[in-house]
C-alpha cells in the first residue's frame, strides 16, 4: 500500500534531479536525459534485458566490483554515437569535484557515469544529428540548476525526443509512489519500444489495465485509429527508405528509492522493475530493443525492521520490507510508461510520421 507523491515523479526521491538537452536543428530529433544524484552519489545497479543494448560504464555496477557510488546516469539518444554524451556529463562532474577519488587532492576524482542509448537515428530526417558531449553537459546543467523535488518535463524531451512507441511517438514519463514505512520510490522511463503500448483489440493503453481502471475507446475510434496509424507506418517507412533497417528502438529507466539498499538489493530492485515495462509494452526484451533498467538507492532511509530480539523476526521484517520496495519499483515503471505516452505529442518530419495516441484516441 502506499500513495502518491507531490510530484510524481523519480524526483520525489530527495536529492535526485533530472535534466534534459535536445540537439539542436530542424532535422534533428534526439537528445539527451541525465539523472544527477545528490553530491556523494548514490549506490546504484542496472539490469539489461534487451537484445540490442549500447551502453557505458555498467561493468562498474556490478556488485562484485570496487565503485560503490555514481554520481548521475544517462539516458541518450543517438545510438551508440549518442553514449559520446556521458562525455559532458563527465567533464561537469570534475568540475565540480565529484567523482570516485584517486588521489590525495580532491579535484583527483574519475567520475563513474554509466550509460545507456537507444535508437533514434535519422527520425528528425539528418542521419548525423545525434547527441555529442555538448549534449550531455547541457542535460546535466539543467538537472543542476532544477530544485529538490522539481517537476520532471515529460513527453519529446531529452532521451524522448525521437522516441518511437511501436509506430506511435514516445517519450518521457515519470512517477513515484510512498509506501506506508514512509520509504519513496520513484522510476523514469525513456520508452522506446519496438513493440507496442496499446491493445490492438480496444485500443486501451496496456499499462492501463495494471492501474485498477482503464477507458476503452468507442470502437469507432479505435478502428479509425488503427488505419491511421497504419498509413502513418506506411510512410513513414517511404520517408525513411534507405536510412534504416527493421524497428531499431530500446526503452531506457532509472528505479529509485530513498531507502538504504545494499549493491545486491539494488541490482535486485533493477530486474524486477523489468516486470513493470513487461506489464505496459508488448512484446518487450526483443533482439531489436536495447531494454535497459539502472536503479539507485540514496540510503536516505533504513528499511523498517521488527523491534525483536529474535534475529529469524527481525531479518523476515526486512524482507518483507524490502518486498514493498521492489513491488513498488515495478508499478511506478508501469505508470511512467503510461504517462510518457499520454504526454507525448505527434511529430511529422522528414524522417518520417509519428502521431500521439492523444492524436489517435
Amino acid at each position: 500500500m502506499g500513495q502518491q507523491t507531490r510530484a510524481d515523479a523519480l524526483t520525489d526521491v530527495a536529492g535526485l534531479r533530472v535534466g534534459h538537452a535536445r540537439v539542436p536543428g530542424e532535422r534533428a530529433l534526439s537528445g539527451t536525459t541525465v539523472v544527477l544524484a545528490p553530491v556523494g552519489g548514490a549506490v546504484a545497479a542496472v539490469d539489461v534485458r534487451g537484445g540490442g543494448p549500447g551502453t557505458r560504464e555498467t561493468d562498474a555496477l556490478d556488485p562484485r566490483n570496487l565503485v560503490q557510488r555514481v554520481d548521475a546516469v544517462v539516458l541518450t539518444g543517438g545510438s551508440a554515437y549518442g553514449l559520446d554524451a556521458a562525455s559532458g556529463v563527465m567533464a561537469w562532474l570534475e568540475e565540480h569535484g565529484r567523482g570516485f577519488r584517486v588521489g590525495p587532492d580532491p579535484a583527483q576524482v574519475v567520475p563513474v557515469v554509466p550509460a545507456a542509448c537507444l535508437f533514434d537515428l535519422g527520425r528528425g530526417g539528418d542521419w548525423r544529428a545525434r547527441p555529442d558531449a555538448a549534449t550531455g553537459r547541457a542535460a546535466v546543467e539543467d538537472a543542476a540548476r532544477t530544485g529538490i523535488g522539481a517537476s520532471v518535463t515529460q513527453g519529446g524531451v531529452g532521451a524522448g525526443t525521437g522516441a518511437v512507441a511501436g509506430a506511435m511517438k514516445g517519450g518521457v514519463g515519470t512517477a513515484s509512489v510512498v509506501l506506508d514505512s514512509g520509504v519513496t520510490v520513484g522510476a523514469l522511463v525513456v520508452v522506446n519500444a519496438a513493440g507496442s503500448v496499446v491493445d490492438p483489440l480496444t485500443g486501451a493503453l496496456y499499462g492501463g489495465y495494471f492501474q485498477g481502471r482503464s477507458e476503452y475507446p468507442p470502437a469507432q475510434v479505435h478502428a479509425a485509429a488503427q488505419r491511421r496509424l497504419a498509413d502513418a507506418r506506411a510512410e513513414t517507412e517511404r520517408r525513411s527508405a534507405g536510412s534504416a533497417g527493421p524497428p531499431l528502438n530500446t526503452t531506457l529507466a532509472v528505479v529509485a528509492t530513498d531507502a538504504e539498499l545494499t549493491r545486491a538489493q539494488t541490482q535486485k530492485l533493477a530486474g524486477t522493475a523489468h516486470d513493470g515495462l513487461a506489464r505496459a509494452v508488448r512484446p518487450v526484451h526483443l533482439l531489436t530493443d536495447g531494454d535497459t533498467v539502472f536503479a539507485l538507492s540514496t540510503g536516505a532511509k533504513p528499511l523498517p525492521a521488527a523491534d525483536s530480539p529474535e534475529p529469524a523476526f527481525a531479518a523476515q521484517a526486512g524482507v518483507a520490507a524490502l518486498n514493498e520496495v521492489l513491488g513498488a519499483g515495478a508499478d511506478a515503471l508501469t505508470r511512467a510508461v503510461v504517462k510518457a505516452v499520454l504526454a507525448a505529442e505527434g511529430v511529422e518530419g522528414p524522417g518520417g510520421v509519428y502521431p500521439a495516441y492523444r492524436d489517435l484516441y
